[in-house]
């Protein structure tokens, strides 16, 4: 596997960000390669960064946080290299599990404005609207952005580029914002919750889906490497695609809101794949369910009057 010539800034960690638990009392749990370890990790070249855990809310990240030079380098690729042709195709039944769940948690009323955090393609932007949602987003990818436009049919006035540490919009602007697989690639999630927060009406909610910090899979391959003598761990992907920086518990969201104007509504841990040999779902999965040790955690908070 070719390496991506990228440089970055090695940025230390000293609380947990969404606890502020300090980093001295946090578990180690290995270190992690910047390409696909495969096996045997020890056999390879490439930068490592320690990977650790808050004891307290149980938070999983990178320490030294790699901060690219220009976040171009992480984003900047052309959608086409991620997925065939096929993708851009306006898929109805795109998000519909998030929307119909939404549509219970608020009453969808003409005029009620959304916002999609990362938009990529605009997918999401479009299942908003077809529940009645008046859409928005902003996205980091100059590649993506244009295509949003050009090939998904978004119109430009909706679609901003930029990250959320440079975008703004008012204050109290939006029923609903989706953080949809974004989460775990911001540097600061703590901060960019709030941000939204400040952009959400009073009772407005936002919807977050992020990796699980008790995914099943990574447990199993981190014992791999352990009784094979290796200080290695398959926790998130700082330095590679898809640049995941964090992995969530419910208790980083609880312990984040304690100290903060929202409240958790609901949230649920999706199984989604395994990863492992498909011989072994039939196991595994119903084993990931009844644990709440799936891949996926999403998140339902509700901005406090």
């Amino acid at each position: 596997m070719a390496l991506k010539n990228i440089r970055y800034n090695f940025t230390p960690v000293e609380h947990c960000i969404m606890c502020g638990e300090r980093v001295a009392t946090h578990k180690v749990l290995g270190k992690r390669m910047n390409q696909s370890q495969g096996k045997n990790p020890k056999n390879k070249v490439g930068i490592t960064t320690s990977v650790l855990q808050c004891s307290q809310c149980h938070l999983i990240y990178s320490n030294p946080l790699p901060v690219p030079f220009d976040i171009q380098d992480h984003y900047g690729v052309p959608p086409e290299s991620y997925w065939k042709e096929s993708y851009f195709v306006t898929d109805e039944k795109y998000c519909q599990k998030e929307m119909d769940h939404l549509k219970q948690l608020m009453d969808i009323k003409p005029g009620m404005k959304a916002l999609d955090v990362g938009a990529g393609l605009g997918k999401g932007m479009l299942a908003m609207q077809r529940i009645g949602l008046d859409a928005y987003g902003f996205e980091p990818s100059e590649q993506f952005y244009e295509r949003a436009i050009h090939k998904m049919g978004i119109a430009p006035e909706k679609l901003k580029i930029g990250m959320i540490e440079t975008v703004d919009y008012p204050e109290n602007e939006f029923d609903f914002i989706m953080f949809s697989a974004v989460l775990e690639h911001i540097y600061d999630p703590a901060a960019a919750i709030m941000k939204a927060m400040k952009w959400l009406k009073p009772n407005g909610i936002i919807f977050i889906d992020v990796p699980s910090a008790h995914w099943l899979t990574s447990k199993i391959l981190n014992f791999y490497y352990r009784i094979t003598f290796s200080d290695y761990v398959c926790n998130i992907s700082p330095m590679h695609d898809p640049f995941h920086l964090y992995e969530f518990s419910i208790k980083s969201f609880e312990a984040h809101a304690q100290k903060n104007n929202y409240e958790i509504i609901s949230y649920s841990y999706e199984v989604c794949s395994t990863y492992l040999p498909k011989s072994l779902d039939f196991i595994i999965k119903p084993i990931m369910s009844k644990t709440d040790t799936g891949m996926q955690l999403d998140v339902w908070l509700r901005k406090k009057k």
